[in-house]
């Protein structure tokens, strides 16, 4: 079976090609035509030569992701749906902004959380995405913004399907190639990874002094409520959630981000700001509060705006940072917590 060549490290790939009789040289040239030139085909790897081309394509192959299909909201907003090469779903969206051009993009094949409030949460976890993956993703709505606005891809976000710190290896790996001057190039400072709260890993980011954004998943202050909703605070309950914040922002000097949705009657009153302010006061942070968008058979409502202007200002008045984010795409399912929304009986029928 061919093995696609993306998955070789530079030295490894550099192994390869001298064994087939060919120059160092030509493993930095592949590299290059992989991850700065994004090439698809061994064919558009011109600086090769056709006899190296054709032993390439008789021994490896390269697996992209593709856009199968894609649709826009009334506010511009664009939600596209890959399909890998073993013909799995994943969900990406693209953001305009006056001021941003953001990419939202996935980590695994659904998602083993199981949190309440979330579409991908309903799907069974299928696999891990990998490095290659999910540079693919980032390519392919970089040039989605280039042909639709004619204007640079300038922020990722990885919030979309599945659990990034249950793929460690794979989105750090693919990171590095989106980050790397070899690769596209993109600040890492422009880059943010969402998570759930895996304690253990969290703290790993910290260990590798990561330069991205980082953003937890919060949604309420008290364990209680907490659990309810997302079961993975069961085995990383608030007080380990925040040593492991701390040690990440001792080793990174990054602050955090909280993401907050608010659920009508059931985080949004004023003593579950209080429990948030506690909660921030343990780590540099900021708070985005997040209104719900309501998916197939969900329990819960959004919030009265009354209630999330109350709320949001009593954080701000006790100096914490926090901005109200208004969703986009909800009418194509594109909005926070909808991926998958429409797409799970076909995410579930591709499992073959």
């Amino acid at each position: 079976m061919k093995e696609d060549i993306r998955k070789y490290s530079i030295e490894e790939l550099g192994e390869i090609i001298q064994s087939m009789g060919e120059k160092p040289f030509r493993a930095r040239q592949i590299k290059e035509w992989i991850w700065n030139k994004s090439a698809h085909s061994f064919d558009e790897m011109t600086s090769l030569s056709k006899d190296l081309r054709e032993r390439l394509k008789e021994r490896f192959e390269i697996l992209p992701v593709a856009i199968s299909e894609h649709q826009k909201s009334d506010d511009g907003t664009i939600k596209v749906a890959f399909t890998t090469h073993d013909k799995k779903v994943i969900e990406g969206v693209l953001i305009p902004t006056p001021k941003r051009m953001t990419a939202c993009i996935s980590s695994q094949v659904g998602c083993s959380l199981t949190c309440k409030f979330c579409a991908t949460g309903q799907l069974k976890r299928l696999r891990n995405l990998t490095a290659a993956e999910v540079y693919d993703q980032v390519v392919a709505i970089r040039d989605l913004a280039d042909r639709e606005y004619e204007k640079p891809l300038s922020n990722i976000v990885v919030m979309g399907m599945g659990e990034p710190l249950l793929n460690y290896s794979e989105m750090m790996k693919g990171i590095s190639y989106i980050t790397s001057e070899e690769g596209l190039g993109m600040s890492p400072r422009r880059i943010t990874l969402s998570t759930a709260g895996i304690a253990k890993m969290i703290m790993k980011l910290g260990d590798d002094h990561a330069k991205i954004n980082l953003a937890v998943s919060l949604h309420a202050a008290n364990d209680e409520k907490r659990s309810a909703i997302m079961p993975i605070n069961d085995q990383n309950n608030l007080d380990v959630l925040a040593e492991a914040l701390n040690y990440y922002y001792q080793k990174t000097k990054q602050p955090v981000t909280f993401e907050y949705i608010i659920f009508k009657d059931f985080n949004d009153s004023l003593d579950d700001a209080k429990e948030l302010l506690e909660f921030c006061n343990t780590i540099p942070s900021k708070v985005n509060i997040i209104e719900y968008n309501s998916i197939d058979g969900g329990e819960f409502q959004q919030a009265d705006p009354d209630k999330v202007d109350a709320f949001s200002a009593f954080l701000e008045r006790n100096g914490v940072v926090a901005k109200i984010r208004r969703s986009r795409g909800k009418d194509i399912d594109a909005a926070c917590g909808q991926l998958a929304n429409k797409n799970k009986t076909a995410h579930q029928m591709n499992v073959g």
